[in-house]
């Protein structure tokens, strides 16, 4: 199995290349993938496989999260992802890219001088169902979470420094409230400026990572809807920056991709994940 190693803002992905679309990503498979200690290390799995029927696009982006559950959209995944298609051989400077959110037109920004691509924009599409609930949280209170879908779910907190925030806890916390059944992105802002806002993201079925481009989406529009941010921010990430711009029609996403490595996993981890993955479960007694 050949990999590709990479990474969006220090949010990190293992691209597994599968044009003939014969590889199956199994839960097993991804953590011990994921694994940093034990295997190549990241905070899922994409497998680039052709469009799916009836999909006008360049590739489809199977992704799983590190924990092996499926994920519909990731928004410094989807940017790997075009680099890995542009940098080997595609032509245009957009790269269409088939999600489980739908299609996302993914634009080169700019290139390193070797040529290959440095910095994308993707076209993230609407931010949709942006509402608001409240929810008791050991050591905070009754507090507001401004909720929002970029094509995946997330909660977003307001508060005046988010690195007090004791994300963990309080990511698992609102994971395990009945009205976020299928889990959820949590994410703990601060608003210093009408064009800056500064966060950290709980991702869910990962923990927290040093970035999300569909979390930095989400941040910014819940910034913007509490009145504290203009439509155009930067969102400043544990990993980096990542620009935000939102009109009426659409949201896009614009910051960089990076390649780490690439290589071949070695057959002796892949027959110790098939032996466990087929192994009969222990009985206690």
């Amino acid at each position: 199995m050949q990999f590709t190693k990479a990474h969006g803002t220090g949010n990190d992905f293992i691209l597994v290349p599968d044009p003939d679309d014969q590889i199956s990503l199994t839960p097993a498979l991804v953590r011990a993938l994921c694994d940093r200690h034990l295997g190549l290390g990241g905070d899922g799995v994409i497998r680039l496989a052709p469009a799916r029927p009836g999909v006008e696009a360049d590739v489809f982006m199977d992704y799983r999260n590190a924990d092996g559950s499926l994920a519909e959209m990731c928004g410094n995944g989807v940017r790997c992802v075009a680099k890995y298609v542009a940098d080997r051989g595609h032509t245009g400077q957009q790269v269409r890219v088939d999600t489980r959110a739908g299609v996302k037109v993914v634009e080169v920004v700019s290139w390193h001088e070797d040529g290959t691509v440095d910095v994308l924009r993707v076209d993230m599409g609407a931010p949709v169902a942006i509402g608001s609930v409240r929810i008791d949280l050991e050591g905070a209170g009754d507090i507001e979470l401004t909720t929002v879908s970029m094509g995946n779910p997330h909660a977003v907190i307001a508060m005046g420094d988010v690195t007090a925030a004791p994300l963990s806890d309080w990511g698992q916390a609102i994971n395990a409230d009945e009205r976020f059944a299928g889990g959820v992105n949590v994410e703990v802002i601060a608003v210093p400026g009408l064009d800056r806002v500064e966060g950290r993201i709980f991702e869910r079925g990962v923990g927290e990572t040093l970035a999300s481009g569909t979390g930095a989406a989400a941040m910014a529009v819940a910034a913007h809807t509490r009145g504290l941010a203009t439509r155009d921010v930067t969102v400043d990430l544990p990993g980096g920056e990542l620009e935000i711009s939102w009109d009426e029609e659409s949201l896009y996403v614009t910051g960089p991709a990076r390649e780490v490595a690439s290589g071949s996993v070695a057959p002796a981890l892949l027959a110790e994940i098939a032996a466990v993955a087929t192994a009969p479960a222990k009985e206690f007694v």
